[in-house]
């Protein structure tokens, strides 16, 4: 089962960062957030990737065609027998990735259509800004299961802010960035059968969330898979520096 990534956005939210680079490329510790979703997925055994460009996707492009040139010792002889050696470690991925440019301009909905020859069976799709310590193969397993077309990942994220519980004017308890109780949010972390391309088309203003996945669930045909564990999303510096944090405290929930 192949995994799609959507990589075009520009966003706008995280200028400091992404005036330079796509949004997905933005890292966390030494590595492009992108990367660790990668590893996450790779991790359960899916490791055939379908990355769904714009914005700046040569940036990521280049990430990959030099992939072992950034992850590893070399050894550079120069003159007339000019050489370069790669010393591989042992973490070396065993991933399959297509690079598709999908246009800077084209919305979520034509981008996935866009990749749709790449595709054979069912597959899943995801943010390239979202990390979580789901389990995937149980969100494949609850996909076959119901039979349905398609599995939205629900989660509940955790505030910006910190929660205060009081008695009589007394802090009694005081949680920094506590997780949200009520309700749940799209959290991402698809599974699709081949059908969700009827639903979609290569107009670049065929959205996803708004009018195939509201179809969707007109038709009785979106199910959900709650995620009770972590999440969270870089989509401003403050979650850049929060997952950062996180990663440098050896915190990172998303890390096996």
């Amino acid at each position: 089962m192949k995994v799609v990534i959507l990589c075009g956005g520009v966003g706008t939210r995280l200028r400091e960062e992404t005036e330079f680079r796509p949004k997905s490329m933005v890292k966390i510790g030494t590595k492009p957030i992108l990367w660790h979703i990668m590893k996450h997925y790779a991790r359960h055994g899916f490791n055939q990737f379908v990355l769904c460009l714009g914005y700046k996707g040569e940036i990521i492009k280049e990430y990959f065609y030099h992939y072992m040139l950034h992850n590893n010792d070399v050894t550079v002889k120069l003159g007339q027998d000019r050489q370069i050696t790669i010393h591989e470690n042992n973490q070396v991925e065993d991933w399959e990735i297509t690079l598709v440019d999908t246009g800077e301009d084209t919305l979520k909905g034509a981008r996935i259509h866009k990749i749709q020859r790449y595709i054979d069976n069912d597959f899943m799709v995801t943010y390239g800004d979202g990390v979580s310590d789901i389990n995937i193969s149980n969100l494949v397993d609850f996909h076959k299961k119901h039979g349905k077309i398609g599995t939205v990942t629900g989660v509940s994220p955790r505030s910006s802010y910190g929660q205060i519980k009081q008695e009589d004017g007394k802090v009694c308890q005081f949680i920094e960035k506590p997780k949200i109780e009520e309700g749940i949010i799209n959290g991402g972390f698809f599974v699709f059968q081949n059908k969700i391309f009827d639903y979609l088309n290569s107009n670049n203003d065929c959205d996803f969330e708004i009018g195939p996945l509201e179809q969707l669930t007109k038709e009785g045909q979106l199910m959900v898979y709650h995620h009770k564990g972590d999440w969270a999303c870089m989509d401003t510096y403050r979650d850049s520096v929060f997952l950062n944090s996180l990663w440098s405290k050896g915190k990172a929930f998303w890390k096996a």
